[in-house]
């Protein structure tokens, strides 16, 4: 079990950088998560990682050790593709016991392994199988097994659930996040999903374009995000530009373009908000901070569109020009239909300033 340092990482492909200046510390034992959309560099970054990109400026350490030129066989890493990369004229434990064999390990070491981590990943009875008799969860499974069973340092997935349906997904999740927790080993996650980083991490890198724009609990990256792009990627949010109307040592108020005047706390603001007077900020609503009825930040708003999912009702509402989106607990009522008149109101707690 080691930490992973990346100390002001830069990778270059010619002219274009894939990523710029990293910084990261991930702790032994943490399940850290890469997360972005497509073409940010998180793929990138998890390959300088394993050994398979060198990085064009800056170094990598696993603990103390320098690795950042080491070839990936060197490195004590074990690593599940988004293809998952199985030797499909292989059978089950034969894929899982294809690193323990490059190791020249004994026939009777080999077996124990592979029996052992064929059951950690509870596919006990799928020994004899080949790969295309299995099912796309199963197949995940033995790579995830393949990875484990050479004990490494470092584990490092790189979108593994993205070829699994939902359900699937669902439940795979939960278990690579059981093993990670049962066996301790340092994690390293790519995804682009939001539901997966935030499930399974116990820190989280958010990315755009190569840079990193923050990096966090899942908690303080959902309820705390340090600029626009991170509280628009992380979840849905309400996004507001306003002016600032007034600043006191509790409260600071702020007008829309619309003209619609929200209350905030100053506690509630990223480092990147102006808070003076007069300044331009950005207001982050979560769907799910409205409340219905009278209260503070008070507007009255007609109902645009309304989604029942079963578990919540999604409503976005018209106020002043402005379309709110809500998110509702289904508590049985009826649900309103568009063209209704709706109360909301929004805590000062729930009101986030940002910086342009």
């Amino acid at each position: 079990m080691k930490g992973v340092t990346l100390e002001n990482i830069t990778k270059k492909f010619g002219k274009a950088h894939g990523v710029a200046d990293l910084n990261i510390a991930i702790q032994p034992g943490e399940f850290f998560t890469f997360l972005g959309p497509s073409g940010c560099g998180k793929t990138t970054t998890l390959r300088m990682i394993a050994g398979f990109y060198f990085p064009t400026e800056g170094d990598i350490y696993f603990d103390d050790r320098n690795v950042s030129t080491l070839q990936p066989n060197k490195r004590e890493i074990g690593m599940v593709f988004q293809n998952y990369a199985l030797f499909p004229h292989m059978t089950v434990d034969e894929n899982i016991a294809f690193g323990l064999q490059v190791r020249k390990l004994s026939k009777a070491t080999i077996k124990e392994k592979v029996d052992r981590t064929r059951s950690l990943v509870r596919l006990e009875q799928y020994g004899s199988r080949k790969i295309n008799e299995l099912s796309g969860g199963q197949q995940q499974r033995v790579a995830l097994a393949r990875a484990l069973v050479i004990e490494p340092d470092i584990l490092l997935l790189d979108e593994p659930l993205s070829n699994l349906d939902a359900k699937l997904r669902e439940e795979t999740r939960v278990e690579i996040k059981r093993l990670q927790s049962e066996l301790g080993v340092t994690t390293v996650y790519v995804t682009h999903d939001q539901t997966e980083a935030m499930a399974m991490s116990d820190r989280i890198m958010v990315m755009e374009n190569g840079y990193v724009k923050q990096i966090g609990t899942p908690q303080a990256i959902y309820n705390r995000p340090e600029n626009r792009f991170v509280a628009s990627f992380i979840g849905e949010t309400n996004l507001i530009k306003t002016t600032v109307r007034q600043v006191t040592r509790d409260e600071v108020e702020v007008e829309s373009e619309e003209g619609i005047r929200l209350v905030g706390m100053p506690a509630n603001a990223a480092a990147s908000a102006d808070l003076r007077q007069g300044s331009t900020v950005y207001l982050s609503i979560r769907p799910e901070a409205f409340g219905i009825g009278p209260g503070p930040n008070e507007m009255l708003g007609r109902v645009q569109f309304v989604e029942f999912t079963g578990v919540s009702i999604q409503y976005v509402i018209d106020v002043k020009g402005f379309h709110f989106t809500l998110m509702m607990i289904n508590d049985g009522n009826e649900l309103l239909a568009i063209g209704d008149m709706i109360v909301v109101h929004v805590p000062l707690r729930n009101v986030y300033f940002l910086g342009e």
